[in-house]
C-alpha cells in the first residue's frame, strides 16, 4: 500500500500558502470604495467589514480597547499577581513605564478626540462644546481626527491579518521562498530569502501588514535584530493606491507609470545602501529565539533550493498543531496588537500631528535641506525643503503643503521622496516602535533622514531629464 503522508504534506503545504498569496499578495480592484481602486483581498475583506460593523460601534471598540490598555497598564506597574503570572495578560500589557504613559496618552487624546471632535458627529453623539484650544487642537480634523480614523481601520486590519496571517507563516511558504531567494537576497539586502515575502506583502498589499509579518518572525527566532530591523525599515512601503493618491493630490496623475517606477528603484537603492551605515550596520545579530533560522547554505548532499526549500515546507507542515493551535495563535496575536499596537499609534501621531500643524519644528529640520535643493537646481527648493521631515509625521501631509507651488518639477519631487520615506509616525513608525524590534525613536528618525538623502540625490537628477 502507498504511503499517502508525502502526499498530504504537499497538499497541506500548497492550499494554505496558496490561499495565504491569495489573500495578501494579489491585487484585486476593490468593489467597497466608490473608486474601486486596486487592493489585496485582505485589504477588501477589511473595508467590507468596516461597512458591516459601522462606524459607531468601530469606535466604541476602539475607545473600549485603549481604556482597557491604559488602566491595565497602569496597574501592571504595581506587578499585580493577575497580570504578571498571566501570559498573555503579560504580553498585553506588562511594559516599560515609559510606554504605560505612552498608553494613557493614547487612550486620552481619542477620548478627547470622540468627545469634542466636530468629526465625530457620525459616532451618533452629540459633540461636546469646549473654550479650550488644546482640547480643540488635539480633537481637531487634522490632528485626532486622523489618527482615529486610522486606529479604526487598523483595529479591523490587526484581526483579519492576525487571524490570517498563519497562512504564509505556519505552513511552509517563507521556509520555501527562503530557499530559493537567500543566495540573492543575502548578499544584497544583508537578509535571509523570506524576506522576499515580506517585501511582496508591503509593496502590494499594506505596510502594516508587511511590518506585522516581520514582527511575528522576529519574535518567533526566524530572524535576528539586525535581519528584522531592516526588513521592517526598508522593505515596508506605501501601497501603489495611496501612492496614486499623492500625485493626484499634486495633480500629476498622468506621470503615474514614470512616478512609480521611480519609487520602487529608491526603494530598492535604500535597501541596499541603508544596511551598510549606522544605525542599521550596528544592529546586534542576535535571537529572541534560538535555533529557529534558516541556513544561509544548502546542505551537503541537498540536490537544489527547491529540494532543500520543499524539504523545509514539509517538516514545517508536519509539525503544525491543528486548526484550534492556528485560531488560538491568531487570537493571542490580535489582542497584543490591539492593546499594544494601537495606542501607541494613537499617542504617536496625535502628539506628531499636532507638533507638526501647530508648531514650526518640522520646518526648522527641513531647513539643513535647503542649500542641497538649490544647489541641485530644484526650482522651488525653500518649498521644497520645509516638507522634507514633516513627512516623519504623515505621508499625506508633505503633499497638501507643496499641492499650491506653481513647479510642476518640485511638486513631483515632494511627491516621490513624501512616498519612499515610508516610515511615517501615525502608522507604519508608530508600529515599529511599539513593536520589540530593537529601533528606537531616534535611530528611526536616522533611517527617515538617510532614506530622504539618498531620495533626493535619485529623484532630482531624474525630475531634471522629466520637466
Amino acid at each position: 500500500m502507498r504511503d499517502t503522508k508525502p502526499r498530504g504534506k504537499l497538499v497541506g503545504f500548497l492550499l494554505p500558502s496558496l490561499l495565504g498569496v491569495l489573500l495578501f499578495m494579489i491585487p484585486v480592484r476593490s468593489g467597497f470604495r466608490p473608486d474601486g481602486c486596486w487592493t489585496v483581498i485582505v485589504k477588501m475583506i477589511a473595508d467590507w467589514l468596516k461597512g458591516l460593523i459601522g462606524y459607531s460601534t468601530l469606535a466604541l471598540l476602539c475607545l473600549g480597547i485603549l481604556t482597557v490598555s491604559a488602566v491595565l497598564s497602569l496597574l501592571s506597574l504595581a506587578k499585580p499577581r493577575f497580570l504578571t503570572q498571566n501570559a498573555l495578560l503579560r504580553d498585553c500589557f506588562v511594559c516599560k513605564p515609559v510606554w504605560v504613559a505612552v498608553r494613557v496618552l493614547g487612550c486620552g487624546f481619542i477620548w478627547l478626540t470622540y468627545l469634542y471632535g466636530e468629526g465625530f458627529t457620525k459616532s451618533g453623539l452629540p459633540v461636546l462644546a469646549t473654550d479650550s484650544a488644546l482640547i480643540a487642537a488635539v480633537a481637531g480634523a487634522d490632528q485626532g481626527a486622523l489618527a482615529f480614523d486610522l486606529i479604526i481601520g487598523l483595529v479591523v486590519i490587526f484581526l483579519l491579518a492576525s487571524l490570517l496571517l498563519p497562512l504564509l507563516l505556519d505552513f511552509g511558504l517563507l521556509e520555501y521562498v527562503g530557499a530559493l531567494l537567500t543566495r540573492f537576497m543575502r548578499p544584497v539586502f544583508l537578509v535571509p530569502g523570506r524576506a522576499a515575502v515580506d517585501c511582496i506583502t508591503s509593496w502590494i498589499g499594506d505596510g502594516t501588514l508587511g511590518v506585522m509579518l516581520t514582527c511575528n518572525q522576529y519574535e518567533g527566532g526566524y530572524y535576528n535584530a539586525k535581519e528584522a530591523t531592516i526588513i521592517a525599515t526598508l522593505f515596508s512601503a506605501v501601497s501603489i493606491t495611496f501612492s496614486l493618491v499623492v500625485l493626484d493630490e499634486v495633480r500629476l496623475t498622468h506621470m503615474f507609470g514614470v512616478y512609480y517606477l521611480l519609487i520602487c528603484f529608491v526603494g530598492v537603492v535604500c535597501a541596499i545602501v541603508c544596511p551598510r551605515v549606522w544605525p542599521l550596520c550596528r544592529k546586534p545579530e542576535t535571537y529572541l529565539v534560538e535555533g529557529r533560522a534558516m541556513a544561509d547554505t544548502l546542505p551537503e548532499g541537498c540536490r537544489s533550493a527547491h529540494a532543500y526549500g520543499l524539504d523545509l515546507a514539509l517538516r514545517r507542515v508536519a509539525e503544525h498543531q491543528g486548526p484550534r493551535a492556528f485560531l488560538l495563535s491568531g487570537a493571542k496575536n490580535c489582542l497584543t496588537m490591539w492593546f499594544s499596537v494601537l495606542p501607541t499609534v494613537a499617542a504617536i501621531g496625535t502628539a506628531a500631528l499636532l507638533l507638526a500643524n501647530f508648531t514650526p519644528i518640522f520646518q526648522w529640520l527641513g531647513l539643513p535641506f535647503y542649500p542641497l535643493l538649490k544647489l541641485l537646481g530644484v526650482p522651488e527648493a525653500r518649498a521644497a525643503a520645509n516638507t522634507m521631515v514633516i513627512g516623519f509625521t504623515d505621508m499625506f501631509t508633505p503633499a497638501i503643503l507643496i499641492s499650491t507651488c506653481p513647479d510642476d518639477m518640485t511638486r513631483f519631487i515632494v511627491a516621490v521622496i513624501s512616498i519612499t520615506q515610508v516610515l511615517f509616525l501615525d502608522e507604519v513608525g508608530g508600529l515599529i516602535l511599539s513593536s520589540r524590534l530593537p529601533v528606537n525613536f531616534w535611530e528611526l528618525f536616522v533611517i527617515l533622514i538617510e532614506r530622504t538623502v539618498i531620495s533626493i540625490f535619485i529623484v532630482v537628477p531624474i525630475a531634471h531629464l522629466l520637466f
